[in-house]
């Protein structure tokens, strides 16, 4: 693997190289024309829970759940809390596949009287030590991060979930979720005060129906499903009016929904996981052939947003006259490969996930929950957090570098940018007197440099935050990040060189 100090000293990136200054700057952006101009005219609000995670006890194919917690302390384990919030989530999401045949009721009370859960999907068994209250807990803890809950939707009309192969009955109709809901948000209710919590958990955000589209003829038609989503809204509002409900609308099941269902929802919900290198014969993502060819690897990565583009343009087509929100509640690279997306470790995939995160950015407009990693395991390459078993310290993915980063240093408004140079993918908002920029390098080999200027005004002090690295770098330890932001002071009047492969968040004062 190339050293980060041979990279360097390959590009020309040495610390005497690393910024160009005054009139030496000056004349460098006047004579290449390289520049980036922000207009700080407020388009539209960017929704925090474009940095959702998403967890989901996943069995014997990744520990996820069952490793993040402690069973001797019974507590989340503190390597958990602390990468986690560093992360700084804005929603957290309890659900997807083993929704469709979870009992609320067995993860909830005493400890000792919960009851274990057979994974259909996924395999094993789950102890139920995590339920409702430690979820919210978790949320709560790692920095009051919203969360979000897929309710038992009848499971999605599918019989394989409904009956699961101990031929135990593990599906849960309207009744059963607004009981949840009750649980949950009424300050009264005697179960929940019976299990020692005086306060309400307080959970406004619910899902309806997980990827019910995706297996035609098996579980529930389009029209069922509306007409499902609507029983279930009634029964859960009538518990609680101020819910936020999400409605499954994927596959162009969105109009039937808005037709039966459309004043029940305040999101349509949509997944989207997926190759980067679809369509290719031979691509260099697959398995280990990422290894082989890095420059090939990097383009594929590199195009990998164009394709969820197409998804999501398709679903603001879809959904335009509706006037509803959307909210992509899962999302990732989906490749071949022996421990699940191994190309993922590495930092070639957080420039692309960059891509990614400024694509939802400028879509930020209909697009207000999203997400762009499953949360946390030991073994999918998927996941946003790795937890090493049996012990050490939890440690953040590529993709969870840049969710950080962004989370960290971004505005409350999204506005727009212009004259960036074509190797540049540049995104921008505001809050106040403060522009914040979203700048990913997509090139491999060489840096860019470009004078930063904003349209009727003038910056006073400009900070950067900046993540650059060999992108055959892959993160496999706490102690072997190299992945952490360098700050770097830009002065007015000066150039910034954005360094090879890099993501550089920038925080400008007018």
């Amino acid at each position: 693997m190339m050293q980060r100090r041979k990279f360097l000293k390959m590009t020309g990136l040495g610390s005497t190289s690393l910024a160009l200054a005054g009139n030496a700057a000056a004349a460098f952006v006047k004579q290449n024309d390289a520049i980036i101009e922000i207009v700080p005219t407020p388009l539209f609000e960017l929704s925090k829970h474009l940095y959702m995670q998403f967890m989901e006890p996943l069995g014997t194919t990744d520990s996820s759940v069952e490793a993040a917690w402690d069973h001797g302390k019974n507590d989340w384990k503190e390597t958990v809390i602390k990468a986690t919030k560093e992360l700084a989530p804005g929603m957290m999401r309890w659900g997807g596949n083993l929704s469709a045949y979870y009992k609320w009721q067995e993860g909830v009370g005493p400890r000792h009287k919960r009851v274990p859960l057979f994974n259909t999907d996924w395999g094993g068994i789950e102890t139920s030590q995590v339920g409702t209250a430690e979820f919210v807990d978790f949320c709560r803890r790692v920095g009051n991060a919203d969360p979000l809950m897929c309710v038992n939707f009848e499971s999605d009309g599918l019989p394989r979930y409904a009956v699961n192969p101990r031929g135990e009955k593990r599906s849960g109709n309207a009744a059963e979720a607004a009981a949840w809901v009750d649980y949950c948000n009424n300050p009264s209710n005697r179960l929940r005060l019976s299990h020692g919590h005086k306060d309400p958990l307080t959970i406004r955000y619910w899902q309806l129906g997980n990827e019910t589209s995706y297996r035609p003829g098996k579980g529930f038609d389009n029209l069922t499903a509306a007409k499902k989503t609507v029983e279930f809204a009634k029964a859960m509002r009538a518990v609680d009016p101020s819910l936020k409900l999400i409605g499954w609308g994927d596959d162009g099941w969105n109009k039937i929904l808005f037709e039966e269902a459309g004043d029940q929802i305040d999101y349509i919900a949509f997944h989207h996981m997926f190759d980067p290198g679809q369509g290719l014969s031979n691509s260099p993502v697959r398995n280990n052939e990422y290894r082989k060819d890095i420059a090939a690897t990097w383009d594929v990565l590199m195009r990998g947003y164009t394709i969820h583009e197409q998804k999501i343009n398709k679903l603001r087509t879809e959904t335009a006259a509706y006037k509803l929100p959307l909210a992509l509640t899962e999302c990732h690279y989906s490749i071949e490969g022996r421990n699940r997306c191994e190309v993922l470790s590495s930092w070639a995939a957080g420039v692309s996930y960059a891509r990614i995160m400024n694509l939802h950015e400028r879509n930020g407009d209909v697009l207000k929950i999203a997400t762009m990693a499953d949360f946390c395991g030991t073994r999918w390459q998927v996941n946003a957090l790795m937890i090493p078993v049996p012990g050490g310290e939890a440690f953040l993915m590529p993709a969870a570098k840049v969710m950080q980063l962004y989370k960290q240093h971004t505005g409350k408004e999204f506005i727009k940018t212009t004259k960036t140079p074509p190797a540049l993918d540049v995104t921008a908002s505001k809050t106040g007197n403060t522009c914040y920029l979203h700048v990913v390098n997509t090139d491999r080999i060489n840096a860019v440099t470009a004078a930063l200027s904003i349209a009727g005004a003038t910056f006073t002090k400009g900070i950067a935050y900046e993540i650059a690295a060999d992108p055959t770098f892959e993160i496999m330890s706490y102690q072997n990040d190299i992945l952490k932001p360098v700050k770097k002071e830009i002065q007015p009047g000066e150039a910034y060189k954005f360094l090879p492969a890099s993501v550089t968040a920038i925080e400008l004062t007018m």
